[in-house]
């Protein structure tokens, strides 16, 4: 990796100094490629912390536009970004506060042809996208490609986060060792029905950020939360940690789960 220049030695100096970090861990940071799923209440804060920290190639997948009811918890858009497509309004915010950053925005729909070929050639996929079968495509193309999955959602003023590795093998879980079925889409209601506490959307995407940074920085099992579901109760101000062990019958099928319908770990 290339020598830190005095510019960005000057503009990272309080992550140099820990000793987590450091210059080489800044210089991981600086070399890395992350890929967002969703440019929402979670993206947001994801977004800009990860170019804040100095994450040197962000990509951004979201098909819509900047509605006005966004802005009371997507922080990374304004009032005049209202009608434009959101990846064209994240990577200008992006860029104007971390100018080194290169951006791709990519404004489409994830769907079953495109997830592998999107997550492919990234080090890292970050979802937080609200649409259970998204979820799912977007996990299970991370774990055929391999990929690092960094997967939180938030709903009313709860969310949830955790990491995905179940490619490295036992004991590392995947989506399904959590849910093993899909839940009703009928039985869930929208972000529009039930609403969504902005600030609560921004302490989950901003845990997130956290999540994907330790991952760039070492991929070390003990920190990861690969392994846990991390509980937010917004209104309880509490954080629960929760254990998702792995299925027996993940043991051989899930490493080699591929974007495809059903409903168990093997392909």
């Amino acid at each position: 990796m290339r020598e830190l220049s005095e510019e960005e030695i000057r503009r990272y100096a309080r992550h140099i100094v820990l000793p987590e970090v450091g210059g080489e861990g800044q210089r991981r940071l600086l070399a890395a490629r992350v890929l967002v799923i969703g440019a929402g209440g979670l993206g947001s804060p994801l977004l800009l912390y990860l170019a804040a920290a100095g994450v040197g190639t962000l990509g951004v997948v979201d098909c819509d536009r900047v509605d006005p009811t966004n802005l009371q918890r997507q922080v990374v858009f304004d009032d005049a970004d209202a009608g434009v497509p959101k990846v064209v309004a994240a990577a200008r915010r992006v860029i104007a506060l971390n100018p080194s950053v290169r951006v791709l925005a990519l404004g489409l729909r994830l769907d079953r042809s495109n997830a592998r070929s999107l997550v492919r050639g990234w080090d890292l996929v970050a979802d937080g996208t609200d649409d259970p079968e998204t979820r799912r495509l977007v996990h299970d193309a991370c774990l055929a490609e391999g990929k690092p999955l960094v997967s939180a959602s938030v709903q009313g003023t709860d969310g949830q986060l955790t990491t995905f590795k179940a490619f490295l093998g036992p004991p590392h879980p995947c989506m399904r060792c959590l849910f093993p079925q899909l839940p009703d889409r009928d039985a869930l209601p929208s972000c529009a029905q039930a609403g969504v506490l902005g600030p609560a959307a921004g302490v989950v995407g901003c845990l997130q950020a956290v999540e994907v940074v330790k991952e760039l920085l070492s991929g070390d099992s003990s920190l990861s939360l690969s392994g846990t579901l991390l509980l937010y109760d917004a209104l309880g101000a509490r954080l629960e940690r929760v254990r998702i062990p792995r299925r027996p019958e993940c043991a051989s099928g899930c490493v080699h789960a591929e974007t495809s319908p059903h409903d168990d770990c093997r392909p």
